[in-house]
C-alpha cells in the first residue's frame, strides 16, 4: 500500500489541506507527512546514481553472495528536511507589515506591529524576532550535512573529524550570544550542603568571573550576564554564572551529540533507530510543557520552536528507516549521523534545555565512556568494532580484539572489567589474555544475551534507549526539583 502512488499522492493532498497558517503544531505534521512521502519516493530513484559514482559498500552481515548497496543515502533524508524548514517560515512567523516604511519612528511602528498581530484570531505564530534562532539552526544544520557529506567522500580520520560539529555550531552560539546569553546555571541543593561545596562553588565562581575578564580584555566581549561583581547568594536556588565557560559547554555538546550517534553505529536500523526513539522522548518531553497552563511563555515558545524542529525529522526519518531496516537496502552513512545529532544539539541549545539533553543521551553517554579505552588506544582499537556474524545460523556474535602485550595498564583494566561482566576475555594455557570483546554497548549486549539476530539485536537496543529516555524524563520532573529547589513544570518538588 505505501508503495502506491496513489496512496502517497492521497498523502500529500491530505497534508496540503491540512496546512493552516496560524496553527504551526497542525502545519509541521503535514510538512512531516510531505517530507516522508518525497523521502521514501527519492530513496529507491537515486539509489543507482549513487553506486555510479562510488558511493557504495557490502553489508557484511549477511550470507553471501552480498551484493553492493548505496551508501550516504542519510544525504536524501537531509536534504529534505532543508527545503521543508525554508518551506515552513511563511507558515510559522508572524509577518507583518509597516504602512509607514522609514518614516515611522519606533513608537508606530511598535503599535502597528501589536494591532496586526492581535487581529489574528487564536494567533499562535511566532513573533518575528524568533527568526533569527530558527535560520541560526537551519544554516547550522546546512552547514553539518554538507560537511559530513564531504566524511563520507573523502573518509575523514576520526580525529580531524571529532570538532567538526564545533565549527557548524558556531551561528547557534552567535544567535544565542546576541538573543539570550543566559550563562548561568542553577547549583543543586546537594552540592551546596555537601561540606566544603559551598566553597567549591564560590572557587568556580572566582575562576569564572576573572576567567571572563581575561576574555573580555582581549576581545571587548563580555560573556557574564550577571553583574561583574557578583557572589554567590546564600538563598535558595543559588546560581553561578559560568560566562565564556558556558559558551564552552554547549559547543561540547554540539560535539557530543553527533559523534554519539556516529559512535553507536554498525547494524542495520540502529543510526536511524535511535535518533528516532530521542526524537520521541524529546517530543513527550516538548509536549509536557506545551500542555500546561502554568509554563511562562519563554518556555512555551521554546519547546514548541523544539517540536517545529523535531515532527519533520521524524517525518524524513521513518521513510530512511524503511531502506536501513535489516535487511537493509541502503547505508546511511556519517552524514545522516552529524546530521540527527545536530538536529538534537540544535533543539537543546535554542530551546534552553541542553542539559536536559544530556540526560537523554545517557545510554550514548554510556556507550562513549565504555568505549573511552579504544578509542583512546589504551588497549587496542581496531578499524572496525562491528558484532561478527556467523553465516551458520545468522546470528550475530561479539567481535574481538587482539590482545599482543601480556602485562601493563591494558590487561589490568580489561580484568578489572571482567569482574563485572562487563567485557568477554579469551586467554592462553598460561592464562594471559588473548583476545577481549570490542568494547561498545552493542558487543556487551551480545556478551550478556548471546548470539543474537541483527534486527533482534537493534530493537533491544532502542528498547533500551527508549526505557532510558522515558526514565530520565520521569527523574528530571520528580527528582529535579527536588535537587535544584525548582521546576519549569508543575511536577514535583517547588
Amino acid at each position: 500500500m505505501l508503495n502506491s502512488w496513489v496512496f502517497r499522492l492521497a498523502l500529500v493532498l491530505g497534508a496540503v489541506s491540512a496546512i493552516t497558517p496560524n496553527n504551526p503544531i497542525r502545519t509541521v505534521i503535514a510538512f512531516a507527512v510531505i517530507g516522508y512521502v518525497v523521502t521514501i519516493s527519492i530513496i529507491p530513484r537515486l539509489g543507482a546514481s549513487f553506486i555510479k559514482i562510488g558511493l557504495k559498500g557490502k553489508d557484511m552481515s549477511k550470507p553471501p553472495p552480498v551484493s553492493e548497496i548505496p551508501e550516504t543515502m542519510g544525504l536524501v533524508a537531509a536534504l529534505t528536511y532543508m527545503f521543508l524548514m525554508f518551506g515552513l517560515i511563511p507558515f510559522i512567523f508572524f509577518k507583518y507589515l509597516v504602512s509607514f516604511g522609514s518614516m515611522s519612528d519606533d513608537a508606530v511602528v511598535a503599535s502597528n506591529y501589536i494591532e496586526q498581530y492581535l487581529a489574528v484570531a487564536n494567533n499562535r505564530l511566532f513573533p518575528h524576532n524568533k527568526l533569527a534562532e530558527f535560520l541560526s539552526a537551519v544554516l547550522c544544520l546546512q552547514s553539518t550535512v554538507i560537511l559530513g557529506f564531504l566524511d563520507d567522500l573523502f573518509d575523514i580520520r576520526w580525529r580531524h573529524k571529532f570538532f567538526i560539529p564545533a565549527v557548524t555550531s558556531l551561528p547557534l552560539l552567535i544567535v544565542y550570544y546576541v538573543d539570550f546569553s543566559v550563562t548561568s546555571v542553577v547549583i543543586p541543593r546537594f552540592v551546596s550542603d555537601f561540606p566544603g561545596g559551598y566553597f567549591l562553588i564560590n572557587v568556580i565562581n572566582w575562576i569564572s568571573k576573572y576567567g571572563n575578564h581575561l576574555v573580555t580584555l582581549v576581545t571587548g566581549l563580555s560573556f557574564r550576564t550577571l553583574q561583574t561583581d557578583y557572589v554567590v547568594p546564600d538563598s535558595t536556588p543559588k546560581l553561578l554564572d559560568l560566562g565564556i565557560f558556558y559558551y564552552g559547554y554547549m559547543s561540547a555538546v554540539s560535539i557530543f551529540a553527533p559523534n554519539s550517534i556516529n559512535i553507536l553505529a554498525g547494524i542495520n536500523g540502529l543510526e536511524v533507530g535511535q535518533s528516532l526513539v530521542l526524537a520521541v522522548i524529546f517530543l513527550i518531553n516538548d509536549f509536557c510543557y506545551l500542555s500546561s497552563e502554568k509554563i511562562s511563555q519563554a518556555a512555551h515558545d521554546s519547546h514548541l520552536l523544539s517540536v517545529i524542529f523535531i515532527v519533520p525529522f521524524v517525518g524524513v526519518s521513518l521513510a530512511l528507516l524503511q531502506y536501513n531496516w535489516f535487511p537493509a537496502r541502503v547505508f546511511v552513512g556519517d552524514t545522516y549521523c552529524y546530521f540527527s545529532g545536530m538536529v538534537f544539539a540544535s533543539v537543546g541549545i535554542l530551546g534552553h534545555f541542553s542539559k536536559t539533553l544530556l540526560i537523554f543521551l545517557l545510554p550514548q553517554i554510556i556507550n562513549f565512556i565504555y568505549s573511552v579505552p579504544q578509542l583512546f588506544n589504551i588497549v587496542p582499537c581496531p578499524r572496525h568494532r562491528l558484532p561478527k556474524f556467523d553465516v551458520k545460523d545468522g546470528l550475530m556474535y561479539p567481535s574481538y580484539g587482539e590482545l599482543k602485550s601480556k602485562k601493563g595498564i591494558s590487561n589490568a583494566l580489561l580484568s578489572f572489567l571482567e569482574l563485572f561482566k562487563l567485557v568477554k576475555l579469551e586467554r592462553d594455557k598460561s592464562g594471559a589474555i588473548t583476545r577481549f570483546s570490542n568494547l561498545t554497548i552493542i558487543n556487551l549486549l551480545l556478551v550478556w544475551f548471546g548470539p543474537l539476530r541483527e534486527d533482534h539485536l537493534c530493537t533491544l537496543i532502542l528498547g533500551i534507549q527508549f526505557v532510558i529516555g522515558v526514565s530520565m524524563l520521569t527523574v528530571r520532573h520528580t527528582v529535579g526539583p527536588w535537587l535544584f529547589g525548582y521546576d519549569n513544570l508543575s511536577w514535583g518538588v517547588k
